[in-house]
C-alpha cells in the first residue's frame, strides 16, 4: 500500500480527500497550516523528507481570487514557491506529486473546451501564480500529475458559490447573477474520488497535466438557478422571489474572470475509464447531504 501525504487537509477539497482516504483505509498522513507552516520553505522540504511518502497530494492553495490582486506576494508564495519546494522534495525522495491547478490559467477567449495542450494566458494574479506553480513542478520533477479544475464547491470549507447562494437566498428577495461567464461546476467529492483513482494509475508514462470538472456546461446564473430549484425541492426555506441574469460589466470585480473556461475532460476520462458525472446530478447529491 502506497504511503500518501496530504498537504492542505483543512480546505474544502482537502477535507473531502482526507475523508475518502480514511474511508478507504489508505495509509496516509495529513497536514494543514496549523501543523505545517507553508511560509517556511525549508521546513516544507524537511517535513516531506522525514515523512518519506510515496505520493504527495497537494490541496493547499491561495484561492482568494480578488484579494490576490493586492496580496500578490502572498499568492505567489503559496501557489508558486511552496509548490516548487514540494516538487523539489518529491524529486529528491522519488515520490509522485499530485497537484491541483485551475481554469484561471486560461484567458477565457475560447469558444470550445480547453484541452491540456492549449496555450495558457492568465489574466489575473491568481491565475498567474497558479501557472507559475505548474511550471515549477514541470521543471523540478517528471513524476507528477497536475489536475486543473474549476468552479469548485462542496460541503466542507468556509465558503463557496453554493453556500453563498443558499445564504443569499435566505437573506434577499432579489438577486442578480452573472450570466455571461461559462464553465463547469465541480463537486469536491467527485474530484476527490478522481484523485484517489489517479493514485492507483501513477506512472511516468501517465505523468502530465489533466483537466477534471463535472460534465456539462452552464453560466453562473444557470448554476444559481439550479441551486435554488434543488434546495427548494428539498424543503430549504428561501426568501428569494426573483433571480435575474446580469452581465460581467454590471458586477465588476478586482480580478478579471475568464468568460469561457470550460475544460475538456477527455484525457482524464481515458485514464480513469469513465467520464465525470453531470454537474446538475452532483449538485443534487451535494445538497441532499448538506441540507439534511
Amino acid at each position: 500500500m502506497a504511503k500518501i501525504l496530504l498537504i492542505g487537509s483543512s480546505g474544502q477539497l482537502g477535507q473531502e480527500v482526507q475523508k475518502l482516504l480514511e474511508f478507504k483505509g489508505e495509509d496516509y498522513i495529513s497536514c494543514d497550516r496549523g501543523s505545517l507552516n507553508l511560509s517556511n520553505i525549508s521546513l516544507i522540504e524537511s517535513y516531506i523528507y522525514n515523512v518519506q511518502p510515496d505520493i504527495v497530494i497537494n490541496c493547499s492553495a491561495y484561492t482568494a481570487v480578488d484579494r490576490a490582486e493586492e496580496e500578490v506576494e502572498q499568492a505567489f508564495l503559496i501557489n508558486h514557491l511552496v509548490v516548487e519546494a514540494i516538487a523539489k522534495a518529491t524529486k529528491q525522495i522519488g515520490s509522485y506529486l499530485i497537484h491541483i491547478s485551475t481554469d484561471y490559467v486560461f484567458d477565457g477567449q475560447n469558444y470550445l473546451p480547453y484541452s491540456e495542450e492549449d496555450l495558457t494566458n492568465p489574466r489575473s494574479t491568481y491565475g498567474k501564480s497558479k501557472l507559475a506553480g505548474e511550471q515549477a513542478i514541470i521543471k523540478q520533477t517528471d513524476k507528477y500529475i497536475i489536475v486543473r479544475t474549476a468552479w469548485v464547491y462542496g460541503i466542507y470549507g468556509k465558503g463557496n458559490f453554493v453556500k453563498t447562494m443558499l445564504k443569499l437566498g435566505q437573506a434577499r428577495e432579489n438577486l442578480g447573477i452573472v450570466s455571461d461567464q461559462i464553465g463547469s461546476p465541480t463537486w469536491t467529492k467527485d474530484l476527490a474520488m478522481a484523485l484517489l483513482q489517479i493514485c492507483k494509475q501513477l506512472s511516468q508514462e501517465n505523468s502530465g497535466i489533466y483537466h477534471f470538472t463535472n460534465s456539462g456546461v452552464c453560466s453562473w446564473y444557470d448554476f444559481a438557478s439550479a441551486i435554488f430549484m434543488e434546495s427548494k425541492s428539498l424543503g430549504y426555506p428561501l426568501k428569494l422571489t426573483q433571480l435575474k441574469p446580469i452581465t460581467t460589466s454590471e458586477y465588476p470585480t478586482p480580478a478579471q474572470r475568464p468568460h469561457y473556461s470550460v475544460l475538456s475532460t477527455k484525457k482524464i476520462s481515458n485514464l480513469l475509464g469513465e467520464y465525470p458525472p453531470h454537474w446538475h446530478q452532483s449538485l443534487r447529491l451535494m445538497l441532499e447531504k448538506y441540507l439534511k
